[in-house]
């Protein structure tokens, strides 16, 4: 495994991160402890979470992935040398401020997600979304208090827009608070116009580490889909298939699995190459319902794609082409 600096801190993260929005879900307990233990024994530190994960299963409250991670540190008695990642936005309870990144429920939302970790602290305290009817100030003062108190010891972001992203910097930097040092987007091979045109010059220019969440597109750049054989009835397939199922779509899965073939390696391999061969990304979140799943992706950290790979690639799935 290799490891690289967040951002421009000091702190070193595995080049993948284990993403666990399935625990609780599609992998039920035992196996979610499995998964953990070959990324942790193939050098993996890196495990990302949310509030939220997996509360729009009938039956979860949310909190289950959370729990289930804290469960685990607490068998494996390994919390130190976890880089532990959570998220606070999403609907967690009741009432008109049981959502949001207002102070209030920043405040009450961490106490649940430390309750649940069964920890002191978490490393990394993302927001899993933008909330434009909360002042930007009132969010960031929030978390640089919870900094300040030594609840969280960094901050980041996902799912906000460049000018807003901007804009949090810049109002870290006149309070001296903590501002955020990753961004979590949506970003892989079949979806770059999110991230590229102004988030991807805004991370390199301010330090901020990069942490792609659906590196893979969903599965479709694993290479289990193919234009001729429908992919079996599932929500999570249908909206595979609305996104990607498409002339660009198959276009950048055939120059997936070219490099692949003449590689020898896997398809997603080479998709997860791609985005490692970024000097801007940090770590891509991966995701796992076994660890034969797992095990794959894991070794496509030492690949390095030549630059004529890279321009084949980058040129094969360029937007709008």
């Amino acid at each position: 495994m290799k490891y690289r600096r967040l951002g421009r801190t000091g702190l070193h993260v595995s080049a993948l991160c284990l993403g666990t929005m399935q625990w609780g879900w599609t992998a039920d307990k035992e196996t979610s402890f499995q998964v953990m233990d070959a990324f942790v024994e193939h050098g993996g530190n890196f495990i990302d979470t949310a509030d939220i994960y997996s509360r729009w299963v009938e039956g979860n409250p949310g909190g289950v992935a959370e729990q289930i991670i804290g469960e685990w540190m607490k068998d494996r008695g390994n919390r130190r040398h976890i880089v532990l990642a959570t998220k606070v936005r999403g609907r967690m309870w009741e009432g008109p401020n049981g959502e949001g990144l207002s102070r209030k429920h920043i405040m009450h939302a961490v106490e649940d997600s430390l309750r649940r970790l069964q920890t002191d602290y978490i490393d990394l305290y993302q927001i899993h979304w933008d909330d434009p009817h909360t002042p930007i100030e009132e969010t960031l003062r929030a978390l640089d208090d919870l900094v300040r108190q030594g609840k969280v010891r960094y901050i980041g972001a996902s799912n906000i827009s460049a000018w807003r992203l901007m804009k949090s910097l810049c109002i870290s930097e006149k309070h001296d608070w903590a501002r955020y040092d990753s961004l979590q987007p949506h970003y892989n091979l079949a979806h770059r116009e999110e991230f590229e045109p102004e988030l991807k010059p805004l991370c390199e220019s301010e330090g901020i580490g990069v942490l792609p969440y659906s590196p893979l597109a969903g599965g479709f750049l694993t290479g289990k889909y193919h234009l001729d054989a429908p992919p079996p009835d599932s929500a999570r397939q249908e909206s595979v298939k609305r996104r990607y199922f498409n002339e660009y779509g198959w276009r950048v899965l055939a120059a997936v699995e070219k490099i692949a073939e003449e590689r020898g390696v896997l398809p997603l391999q080479i998709a997860l190459a791609w985005l490692l061969n970024q000097p801007v990304i940090t770590a891509p979140v991966i995701g796992a319902n076994s660890v034969e799943q797992l095990i794959p992706s894991l070794d496509a950290v030492p690949i390095h794609l030549t630059q004529e790979e890279m321009d084949y690639l980058d040129e094969a799935s360029r937007p709008g082409t």
